[in-house]
C-alpha cells in the first residue's frame, strides 16, 4: 500500500502532466486590430524567378530555431485575392505578428504550373490563389482542411483575414 507521501508525489506528477498537456493546446494568440484598417493592393507580391524549394527550406529551419510555423503563401502576380492578401501583410500591425510568429514564404504558381509539387508534398492541390498551408517547423501540415479559405480574399474584411492567419499561430510560452 502506498504512503500518503507516495501518494502526494503521483498526485503532483499527475497535475503536473495535466498543465503540461493544456500549455500544449493553448489558445492561439489574439490577432492584431484591423477591423479600420485600409488594405493597400500590392502590385507584384510574388518573386517569379525565386527558387521556392530553397526558400522553403529556408523558412523550416529557421523556424525549428525560433519555434515559429511555416506560412506557405501560393499565389501570382495575376491574382487580386493574392494581392489583397498581401497588402493586409504589409499593414504595420499584421506585419509585426507574422514576423512574431510565422517564416513566411510567398510562392509563386505561375499559371498554376509551377511548384505546383511543394503544395502536392503536403497532400494539397492549389486550386485557387491565394491557397495557404501552415507548418509546424517539423514540414508537418496545421490546416490542411482550410487552406483555400482566402481565395476570395478580396471580398472579406481586413478583420476576418487577420483572425484566418492568428488562428494557426503557435502559441508563446508564458502567453
Amino acid at each position: 500500500m502506498p504512503s500518503p507521501h507516495n501518494k502526494k508525489i503521483a498526485a503532483s506528477a499527475i497535475i503536473a502532466g495535466i498543465l503540461a498537456a493544456a500549455a500544449a493546446f493553448a489558445a492561439p494568440p489574439a490577432a492584431p486590430d484591423v477591423s479600420n484598417a485600409q488594405i493597400v493592393v500590392v502590385p507584384h507580391p510574388y518573386d517569379e524567378d525565386a527558387d521556392a524549394h530553397a526558400q522553403v527550406a529556408a523558412a523550416l529551419a529557421a523556424a525549428k530555431l525560433n519555434g515559429k510555423r511555416v506560412l506557405l503563401d501560393f499565389g501570382g502576380n495575376w491574382c487580386l485575392d493574392c494581392k489583397v492578401l498581401a497588402g493586409l501583410m504589409e499593414i504595420e500591425q499584421v506585419k509585426h505578428f507574422m514576423k512574431e510568429h510565422y517564416e513566411v514564404v510567398s510562392i509563386d504558381v505561375g499559371r498554376y504550373k509551377k511548384n505546383m509539387d511543394i503544395a502536392a508534398d503536403h497532400g494539397i492541390t492549389v486550386k485557387g490563389a491565394p491557397t495557404v498551408l501552415v507548418l509546424n517547423a517539423d514540414g508537418t501540415l496545421v490546416n490542411a482542411t482550410n487552406s483555400q479559405d482566402l481565395t476570395d480574399a478580396r471580398h472579406m474584411n481586413p478583420q476576418g483575414i487577420a483572425d484566418y492567419l492568428a488562428q494557426w499561430a503557435p502559441a508563446k510560452s508564458g502567453s
